[in-house]
C-alpha cells in the first residue's frame, strides 16, 4: 500500500488493522460529532429507507423493483422488461463504470464514505447497536481486556442477537426484490419446506451479512474490495480527497506553557492528540498521507475541527482538498482526464436513456412457418405465418389484429383480438390464400396490431410467395 501519485508523505508498509505478526488488530472507532457525520447519517437514513421501500411502493401496479428471474419478468419503476431487453444492461453497466471513473477522478472516494452499502449498513445500523450494548470506545477497550463474566456473556449474546435480526431483515428485504413483498410474506407464512430455494438463499445471505458486519467489517474494504487499490489509478493530484495540511500542522506537538520572558519552541497547529486516529473506522493516521485504507468518511475532519475549536485555532487542518490544494497550489477542476471520463459517462448515460425512451409497450413479430414457403392445392396458393405477441405494458391489454391485402385474398386469423396480462406472450397463426386464376405472383401485404392500453399501432409488411414469382 502506497501513497497517491505525487504524494510526498511517508509510505505505510503495513495495514493499520494488522499487527506486525500478521494477527488482526480490532478497530474500535470513537464516537464523533460534527457537520459531516450529521449529514452522513441523514444520507444513510435516506438510502436505507429507499432500499426498504423499493419492493413495497407500487409504480404502475407493480413494485418499484421486482426482478422475477425465474419467470424472466422484470418490473423497474413502472417499466416492464423481459429477457429480450437484456441488451439494455450493457448501457447500464457502462454508465456505472464510466460514472465511477468520472466521480472518483473528481470527488475521490465519495462513494465509499457516503453511499457504499458496506458503509451505510455498518455505520447506520450495526455500529449504533454496538454502542448501545457496549458503550463508547473507552469502555469497549477496557472490557476487551477483562475476563468473561455472566453479565458480559449476556450482553454479548443480546448484541449478536440484534446483529442477527438486522441481518435477517436486510436479507429478506433483498429477497423481496426478487419475489415481491407479497410473495415474501406468503413464503414466510408457508414455511421453508414450501420454498426451500428462497429460504436457503435468505439464510446464506443472512450468514454472510452477519459474518461481515459482526466481525469482518473494515477488512472487506481494505482486503477484499478492489476499489481502494484502483484509486491510485483513477485519481490524480487534483482529485478531491481528505488530507492533512502538513505545512500548517508540523511540527506537531502538545501545547506548551512557558514562563514569562521565555520563547516557546515552534509548533504547528497539530497538537498530536491522535483524535483523528481513534475516530477512523479503518484505524489509519491520516497525517501519514493518503492511504488505501482511507474511505473518505470525513470522521477525522469532524474530530480535528472539534479539537481546533477547543484550542482556538482555525478549522481545516484536516479537510476535503486535493493534493495540490494541500501543497498550496491551485486545484484544476477541468482537466483532460476528467473531460474524457465525463464524455464517456455522458455517452453511456445517453445510450441508456435512449434505449429506455425507445422502449415499445409491446412486441409483435410476424414469422413465416418453417418448411415449404407456400402450398398449392385446389386451385389456390396458401401462405402460413405466425404472429408472436408480447405485452410489455405494466397491466393487462387487448391486441386487435387486422390484415390488408392489395389483391383479393382469403385471410384466416383464428383470433382477431387477444387479451394478455403484463409480460404475457401469445402466438397467433395467420393464413392467407389467393386463387391461382387471380394471380399468385409475389406481393406485399400488411398486418396491423393495435394495443388498447398504450394506443400504439404497429404495422408489419410481409411478402406473399407463389408459383408465379416465389
Amino acid at each position: 500500500m502506497g501513497t497517491a501519485p505525487g504524494q510526498d508523505s511517508p509510505r505505510i508498509e503495513q495495514l493499520s488493522s494488522i499487527r506486525a505478526d500478521g494477527s488482526r488488530l480490532a478497530i474500535h472507532p470513537a464516537d464523533v460529532r460534527g457537520r459531516f457525520i450529521t449529514r452522513r447519517r441523514v444520507v444513510f437514513a435516506v438510502l436505507i429507507a429507499i432500499y426498504v421501500a423499493l419492493p413495497l411502493v407500487e409504480v404502475g401496479g407493480h413494485p418499484a423493483v421486482h426482478l422475477d428471474v425465474a419467470a424472466r419478468r422484470f418490473y423497474l419503476f413502472g417499466g416492464t422488461y423481459n429477457a429480450q431487453d437484456f441488451w439494455r444492461v450493457l448501457f447500464l453497466l457502462t454508465s456505472v463504470g464510466f460514472s465511477l471513473l468520472f466521480f472518483t477522478a473528481w470527488l475521490g472516494r465519495v462513494w465509499c464514505g457516503w453511499a457504499c452499502p458496506q458503509t451505510v449498513f455498518l455505520e447506520g445500523a450495526y455500529r449504533p447497536i454496538e454502542r448501545f450494548f457496549d458503550g463508547p470506545r473507552e469502555r469497549r477497550l477496557k472490557v476487551a481486556g477483562l475476563p468473561w463474566t455472566f453479565a458480559r456473556v449476556g450482553r454479548a449474546g443480546l448484541k449478536h442477537g440484534a446483529y442477527a435480526v438486522v441481518s435477517l431483515l436486510i436479507s429478506h428485504a433483498a429477497l423481496s426484490l426478487f419475489v415481491s413483498a407479497g410473495g415474501l410474506v406468503s413464503m414466510v407464512a408457508e414455511g421453508p419446506t414450501v420454498s426451500p430455494v428462497a429460504f436457503g438463499w435468505a439464510m446464506a445471505v443472512t450468514g454472510a451479512l452477519y459474518f461481515n458486519f459482526a466481525w469482518f467489517r473494515e477488512q472487506l474494504c481494505v482486503v477484499v474490495c478492489p476499489y481502494g487499490r484502483l484509486q491510485s489509478v483513477m485519481q490524480d493530484r487534483n482529485s478531491l480527497i481528505i488530507g492533512y495540511d502538513t505545512k500548517r500542522g508540523e511540527p506537531r506537538g502538545r501545547m506548551l506553557k512557558v514562563k514569562s520572558g521565555e520563547v516557546a519552541p515552534p509548533r504547528g497547529d497539530c497538537v498530536d492528540c491522535r483524535r483523528c486516529v481513534v475516530v477512523c473506522p479503518t484505524g489509519i493516521d491520516i497525517r501519514n498521507g493518503l492511504q488505501m485504507d482511507c474511505l473518505a468518511c470525513a470522521q477525522c475532519v469532524d474530530a480535528c475541527d472539534e479539537v481546533m475549536d477547543k484550542v482556538g485555532r482555525p478549522r481545516g487542518l484536516i479537510r476535503y482538498d486535493s493534493l495540490n490544494g494541500l501543497a498550496g497550489e491551485t486545484r484544476r477542476v477541468f482537466r483532460p482526464r476528467l473531460v474524457l471520463y465525463g464524455a464517456l459517462m455522458v455517452a453511456a448515460v445517453a445510450g441508456l436513456v435512449l434505449s429506455l425512451v425507445g422502449r415499445v409497450p409491446f412486441e409483435a413479430n410476424l414469422l413465416r412457418f418453417q418448411g415449404t414457403p407456400y402450398l398449392v392445392e385446389n386451385g389456390t396458393v396458401r401462405n402460413q405465418f405466425e404472429l408472436h405477441l408480447v405485452n410489455k405494458n405494466p397491466g393487462e391489454t387487448t391486441f386487435s389484429i387486422r390484415v390488408d391485402s392489395p389483391v383479393p385474398a382469403q385471410v384466416v386469423v383464428p383470433q382477431t383480438e387477444v387479451r394478455l396480462a403484463s409480460l404475457e406472450s401469445f402466438r397467433v397463426p395467420l393464413f392467407i390464400t389467393v386463387p391461382l386464376d387471380r394471380g399468385s405472383g409475389p406481393f406485399v401485404f400488411t398486418v396491423e396490431v393495435a394495443d388498447s392500453a398504450s394506443g400504439e399501432v404497429k404495422r408489419m409488411e410481409a411478402r406473399f410467395l407463389g408459383p408465379a414469382g416465389g
